[in-house]
């Protein structure tokens, strides 16, 4: 937990950065990212680190409501439409939005579930490792998700042999904590 006072200095930055981007949206470079620029102008103003600078902005847009819905309004403007991505969607009303986003959560999870039953924990694994790991590939350089995707699926490929251990070790790691904090809250088991 943040702080007052650092709580109160986060959310100012927070505040006039976003105020500044939509006074002079080319604040962002061309093809960056508003939520990474405002996170970043944390980061540096407040001389902390990317994991603290995300923690804080999350729990500040999450604790103030009003300042999420301009947080959102900004991301949609920049990203959707003055360039021209996701038009259709950023025009939607909030609801149809959420109704829209929540679907797509619902398919998404039902898709794994259905991956879970036919093929296994570890593919189901993967699959999600595979999507995080190409997702923040793709905003660390810039481009949509599905380039990202063939970008870490390009690499993976001519590198299999330590790709694959790097996952599989992974993988051994997260259930091997799964089971150990399982085990820790029910000894019973």
């Amino acid at each position: 937990m943040v702080t007052n006072d650092r709580h109160d200095v986060a959310k100012k930055i927070i505040e006039q950065e976003i105020n500044a981007v939509l006074m002079t949206p080319t604040r962002v470079k061309e093809s960056g990212c508003v939520a990474c620029h405002i996170l970043f102008t944390l980061v540096n103003r407040m001389e902390i680190s990317e994991a603290a600078a995300s923690d804080q902005l999350s729990e500040i847009l999450f604790q103030d409501q009003n300042l999420n819905e301009i947080f959102i309004d900004v991301v949609e403007k920049i990203h959707m439409k003055q360039r021209m991505m996701g038009v259709s969607f950023s025009f939607k009303s909030r609801d149809s939005k959420n109704r829209y986003i929540n679907s797509q959560m619902k398919d998404g999870l039902y898709e794994l579930d259905v991956d879970l039953v036919n093929y296994g924990k570890d593919i189901v694994m993967r699959k999600l490792l595979i999507t995080y790991l190409s997702l923040q590939l793709a905003q660390s350089v810039g481009v949509d998700h599905h380039a990202g995707k063939e970008e870490l699926y390009y690499y993976m490929r001519t590198k299999d042999h330590e790709t694959h251990s790097m996952l599989t070790e992974f993988m051994d790691h997260f259930y091997e904590k799964v089971c150990k904090d399982k085990d820790e809250a029910d000894p019973n088991l």
